[in-house]
């Protein structure tokens, strides 16, 4: 998988560049692209970010290329930050911040039970992955619980414009506890 080549070149703000490398699921890819850029100026992030919608066998790939993963299954999303974003990163471009890389048939294979639609999955996935990009990780309770809030507010401001609809999970079964989103028509 080769990176899309950058539109503008020197990057003054957020750029982001979308690619649909799969044939399995439609993916608007401006709108992702969109919610991408929305997402890094609300976080304050300048530089260059990739968001790539690949297959099954792409990610799959890449998962055991970059992770060392031995099972041979694929996965729906995949972060690849490129500059660390320190205090003294943040603000100063241009900044390559990394690649988002999204797998849509697993997103539609798996949004009944995680995120309610495919929609309301992709847009989950493309917010994980830039937050991984950005720093932000669920490796204890704490950073979970600090990501989920981030990237709830997130969705909930720049994806559905509305509090998240009941029925809506961040986490999978196995996870545990889910936030609680009483309240949320």
């Amino acid at each position: 998988m080769g990176d899309p080549p950058s539109q503008r070149g020197v990057v003054a703000g957020p750029e982001v560049v979308v690619d649909d490398a799969q044939d399995d699921v439609d993916v608007d890819t401006s709108r992702w692209g969109h919610l991408a850029e929305a997402v890094l100026v609300d976080l304050g992030l300048v530089g260059e970010l990739t968001v790539t919608f690949v297959d099954r066998e792409e990610i799959t790939a890449l998962k055991v290329e970059h992770f060392g993963d031995a099972g041979d299954h694929p996965t729906d999303v995949l972060s690849f930050p490129i500059d660390a974003l320190t205090p003294d990163t943040v603000g100063v471009g241009p900044v390559l911040l990394g690649d988002v890389v999204v797998c849509p048939a697993v997103a539609a294979e798996q949004c009944a039970g995680h995120a309610g639609t495919l929609d309301d999955e992709l847009a989950l996935l493309v917010v994980h992955g830039i937050l991984h990009v950005s720093g932000l990780d669920h490796d204890d309770p704490d950073s979970t619980a600090r990501m989920r809030a981030v990237e709830l507010e997130l969705l909930e401001r720049h994806h559905w414009r509305a509090p998240a609809p009941i029925g809506f999970r961040q986490g999978h079964d196995d996870e545990g506890p889910q936030p609680d989103l009483e309240g949320h028509p």
